[in-house]
């Protein structure tokens, strides 16, 4: 563990009021330094530039700079300190997520600063991906309440997903690359090779009130909350308050290029290689054998389980969220 000037020291600022409401917040701002845009930033600059600009916010920050391996422990340190009312997580989405699942239902405030690929979870907040504008967003930006999913317990922000997804980041994984680019790169050539041999998967659904669905499916996935129509894969609603589960049709590959085609342009309501349903739970049963599969949870891959219970958490995250009217 590290801050940008001095390693093993934090640097604490004062805390003022934010205004009359008094809706000032303490945080530590966690800077993973192997997020991809912080693995080049002049993080002595960004720090400079977030108590400066927090401050003038009417919040304060502590800025501890960690790598990955140590991402955990920090967040656990930041919940159990009573004097911490919020952490700004600067990193990817796996870093975000696992923020996320540290202060879920905890009532500390969860600030994101994009510094990653995708960056799913801040655009769904609506914070700018410059690390400047998003700064300048977040130091303005009301509290508010947001969902959290959980799959047999384990919280995520954006999806739980098995086939195509878990294939793609096993291949990804497998390839090595230094930058974003690489990054990029190396998912795109995973893409085509999933794509051209996809997985196949049986699954059956089962939803509140009877609903019951069984697939020989490529891919499901299952999102906190509905994907937006006309961008890349992220809701709109980050408190809308129910699951989205996204079964996906295509077998052959032209309708698998097809479904990927309108998949990157953000249509799903028309995409006609895909099932979706809305619920506030549902329980997948893996009727394939399970041990030839995998998961990914918010980017992770991890071991797929033979029955997986996937639930909405309305409003269990405190978050800043910019572009939306402060709460009268």
């Amino acid at each position: 563990m590290k801050t940008a000037r001095n390693k093993g020291l934090t640097r604490p600022f004062s805390r003022r009021l934010n205004d009359a409401k008094g809706n000032a917040v303490h945080f530590k701002a966690i800077l993973n330094s192997e997020g991809g845009t912080l693995r080049t930033a002049d993080t002595d600059a960004l720090s400079t530039e977030i108590q400066d600009k927090f401050s003038a916010g009417g919040h304060s920050a502590d800025i501890v700079l960690v790598q990955g391996k140590d991402l955990e422990a920090e967040l656990d340190r930041a919940v159990a300190d009573n004097k911490i009312e919020g952490v700004l997580i600067g990193g990817g989405d796996g870093s975000v997520s696992g923020a996320a699942a540290k202060l879920m239902n905890t009532g500390k405030v969860l600030a994101v600063l994009p510094a990653g690929t995708m960056n799913l979870f801040a655009r769904s907040l609506q914070v700018p991906l410059d690390l400047s504008q998003a700064l300048d967003a977040l130091a303005r930006a009301p509290v508010s309440d947001v969902d959290i999913a959980t799959a047999n317990g384990r919280p995520f922000v954006h999806q739980y997903s098995v086939g195509m997804h878990a294939k793609l980041v096993h291949l990804r994984e497998k390839r090595e690359f230094a930058s974003r680019l690489g990054k990029i790169r190396a998912s795109a050539q995973a893409a085509v090779d999933t794509v051209l041999h996809p997985p196949r998967i049986r699954v059956r659904l089962e939803m509140p009130g009877g609903t019951e669905v069984d697939a020989r499916t490529s891919s499901i996935g299952i999102t906190n909350n509905l994907y937006g129509e006309g961008h890349i894969p992220y809701t709109d609603t980050p408190d809308g308050g129910t699951l989205g589960i996204y079964v996906t049709k295509a077998r052959s590959r032209r309708e698998m290029f097809a479904f990927l085609a309108k998949m990157a342009l953000g249509k799903w309501v028309t995409n006609a290689q895909v099932e979706i349903h809305q619920t506030k739970s549902v329980t997948m049963h893996i009727l394939s054998s399970h041990r030839r599969f995998r998961c990914v949870i918010d980017g992770e891959l991890c071991k797929l389980e033979p029955k997986v219970e996937v639930k909405i958490h309305p409003g269990a995250l405190k978050v800043l969220r910019p572009g939306i009217a402060e709460p009268k």
